[in-house]
């Protein structure tokens, strides 16, 4: 691969806060040269006592040659964050089907049961809400409308409404609603005023172009219901062109409320198979601490556990397990990201899967390599640590294990809910940034005395960015900014000049668009890549289907490259600001009041802003002041730092960004965070390690190198490397 020259050029161009020599080493050498273990929120170590797994559940990734099948994905979750002033809709997974399909009087039973006894008791009260003639006026107009349908005339431009009159109680209007739906779904009902106004549902009418009026008619009454966990299934379908219509349909106009799949007919012919259609409802979502009585007593089963990983990749981790278990990549729920090229531990939750499904895909996994499945190749590996089911507020353990701590209102963790993490690193290959060595070892003490008392800048980290590829995720990021939803996608799929399968099929999408083709070409390992090309080929590579494409990767993922775009900008903007005014803290820098947060998202009344009398009295230190994290709720400095973030925007065509992605659910409040920041606990240890190497002539020497041993913690959100990077003045 060619040299990342743009990235070291970025990095290279930062800034240190401390003086002293450094010294180069190398970090990395393998997985077990960088172990990062999580720290709770009570300041405990997330991993238990002893250091190997309870169980080893798959090494993770195939070989080269072994390609994917289509890959069980499902939708993910997406949402508003809380504080906007949008509904909040939440997508429901979709579960493994089984491929014995419904016969026709199984289908029947599973239509009917989107309307319960409740709605039925609803159509009957119809009668008795309203009075005789206003009821009769209402099957009139219901009459009419069909009518005019079923004589293919066109209704009047002006659509027919027919008004109810104004009904005070508002369970009554409720009612009414649902009754009148459920007895006409062609019917649409409109709240004016507490007036009830109902109109001809020229929705109805255009799905009717497209199947029967029989399932149209069901459809619309299983939508009306709402019931959780039901389902409605479309007739067998042998056109693809066909059922690729009711799919656009549906998403179209009601992708916010149901979710459609295709699965085939049980007993098909593989020549022609049956293909049904099913729609699910997505799950809603319920903000944290505004959850009604309903919404608590509803039983929800989580499971904490411990995730030990080894050189993976943090989303392709949870994707495997989300095939492994048969759910998809949001019902993961995790504190934070993690390092690739280590050795990690954190804690996570996993929505509706039990410890003993997870022990039956033990069993299963040790079946297979008895019978000789056998390991796959490969250097990576993942490992689960189960510790609980039916997750509550509180610690949660079992015997022998380290019991993990989960305090979240909706039971699953968010990110950031950590106190930090811990390090234990080896530095190999110790030498001066001279060849004068005599004073190797009073410069790492330097080094690390200097880092320990007066920290480090606070950078985010190169893996954060994408270190050594082509794209960095910060401008995938810049392009979902400015709604560039195409070019979004090309950058994620642009391939690296290697010469693998993952980037054989990549450079294949590249120059012939052909999401299908490269489906059989992307291995099944690359979650992300397969559930956006499965999207495109659904939707095509137009805008709005790369726009239903992003949707198939959960919220947490689309919205981690935007905040790529903010980091690197807040990188920029701590170096701009030390080389202006250095360690002194100026007139319109910002601090942050609260002297105990160690957290990014402190609110805006915890920040100041600093006046021409407070800064001639050296009031604050240079450890209090703190940057924006771009979003729509930040104040700037007030001093030649605002300038510069204006002019980045600017200088980015994001001048009237309000940082809100409305076709992607995503909204970007921003953050502050500080420009400092210091390890704790520091130790270290130098040892003195000695390598063979046999001559030419066959004689034996010794070369001894030293290795330096350290151990740190950081607060959440801080980049151990950036830390190294400050001890030892050396950017890797």
């Amino acid at each position: 691969m060619e040299e990342d020259t743009d990235f070291r050029i970025r990095f290279s161009s930062l800034c240190f806060i401390t003086d002293h020599v450094g010294f180069h080493g190398t970090i990395k050498s393998s997985p077990s040269d960088f172990v990062v273990i999580e720290i709770d929120e009570q300041g405990q170590l997330i991993n238990k006592a002893t250091d190997e797994p309870v169980c080893k559940i798959s090494e993770i990734l195939p070989a080269p040659n072994n390609f994917a099948k289509k890959t069980k994905l499902g939708f993910p979750n997406v949402s508003f964050e809380e504080g906007s002033n949008q509904e909040v809709n939440t997508l429901v997974r979709c579960s493994n089907v089984d491929q014995n399909r419904q016969s026709g009087s199984e289908r029947e039973e599973t239509i009917n049961d989107g309307t319960s006894q409740g709605e039925e008791e609803k159509v009957y009260l119809l009668g008795s809400l309203l009075d005789e003639k206003t009821n009769e006026l209402l099957n009139q107009f219901a009459c009419d409308i069909k009518e005019k349908w079923n004589s293919k005339s066109e209704l009047t431009e002006a659509s027919p409404e027919f008004s109810l009159g104004r009904i005070l109680d508002k369970k009554q209007r409720a009612i009414l609603h649902s009754a009148i739906r459920q007895k006409f779904p062609f019917l649409l009902t409109v709240g004016k005023n507490s007036e009830i106004v109902v109109k001809p549902n020229l929705e109805y009418k255009e799905l009717c172009h497209l199947v029967s009026e029989e399932e149209a008619f069901d459809f619309f009454k299983y939508l009306d219901a709402k019931k959780e966990n039901s389902k409605f299934t479309f007739k067998p379908d042998t056109n693809k062109d066909h059922r690729k219509a009711v799919h656009h349909f549906v998403n179209k106009k009601f992708g916010n409320l149901v979710e459609t799949k295709s699965f085939p007919e049980a007993n098909y012919n593989a020549g022609n198979p049956n293909i049904v259609i099913t729609v699910r409802f997505r799950e809603k979502a319920h903000k944290p601490r505004k959850r009604s009585v309903e919404c608590q007593e509803r039983k929800v089963i989580y499971t904490a556990f411990t995730l030990r990983k080894e050189n993976l990749e943090m989303f392709e981790a949870v994707g495997f397990l989300a095939i492994k278990l048969g759910v998809i990549p949001s019902d993961f729920s995790y504190a934070g990201l993690k390092d690739k090229k280590a050795i990690t531990y954190q804690a996570m939750v996993v929505r509706k899967v039990t410890p003993e499904r997870e022990e039956r895909e033990r069993k299963r996994e040790r079946e297979r390599k008895r019978k000789g499945g056998g390991a796959r190749s490969t250097n990576s590996h993942i490992y689960l640590d189960w510790t609980s089911a039916g997750l509550q507020t509180g610690d949660l353990s079992v015997p022998g294990q380290r019991s993990i701590h989960c305090a979240t209102t909706n039971d699953c963790l968010r990110l950031g809910q950590l106190k930090g993490n811990h390090f234990d690193i080896v530095i190999r290959n110790v030498k001066s940034h001279t060849n004068d060595s005599a004073n190797l070892r009073e410069r790492i003490l330097e080094a690390i005395e200097n880092v320990k008392n007066k920290g480090f800048v606070n950078y985010y980290g190169p893996q954060r960015f994408g270190m050594g590829r082509k794209v960095h995720t910060d401008q995938i990021g810049l392009a979902l900014l400015k709604s560039e939803m195409v070019k979004a996608v090309k950058l994620f799929l642009t391939p690296e000049d290697l010469d693998d399968p993952v980037n054989r099929a990549k450079k294949y999408f590249l120059q012939t668009e052909d999401a299908k083709g490269t489906l059989a070409l992307m291995p099944e390992f690359k979650v992300r890549e397969r559930a956006l090309l499965e999207s495109l080929h659904r939707f095509g590579m137009t805008e709005e289907g790369c726009i239903q494409a992003w949707f198939s990767l959960p919220h947490s993922m689309r919205i981690f490259y935007v905040h790529a775009y903010s980091s690197k900008i807040w990188n920029e903007a701590v170096s701009y600001r030390l080389a202006t005014y250095g360690s002194r803290v100026v007139e319109g820098d910002l601090v942050c009041l609260d002297e105990d947060s160690d957290d990014e998202h402190f609110p805006n009344s915890k920040v100041h802003l600093i006046t021409e009398e407070e800064e001639s009295a050296n009031t604050y230190s240079i450890h209090q002041v703190v940057l924006p994290v771009l979003g729509y709720n930040i104040q700037y400095p007030k001093n030649k730092v605002g300038l510069w973030y204006q002019e980045v925007l600017s200088r980015d065509g994001l001048q009237t960004c309000r940082f809100k992605i409305p076709a992607l659910k995503l909204n970007v409040p921003g953050c502050y965070r500080k420009i400092l920041k210091q390890p704790h606990n520091l130790s270290y240890q130098l040892r003195e390690e000695r390598d063979s190497d046999v001559k030419a002539e066959g004689s034996h020497i010794d070369e001894a190198t030293l290795s330096l041993l350290i151990s740190f913690d950081l607060d959440a959100s801080c980049y151990a490397t950036v830390c190294l990077r400050e001890i030892m003045k050396h950017d890797f």
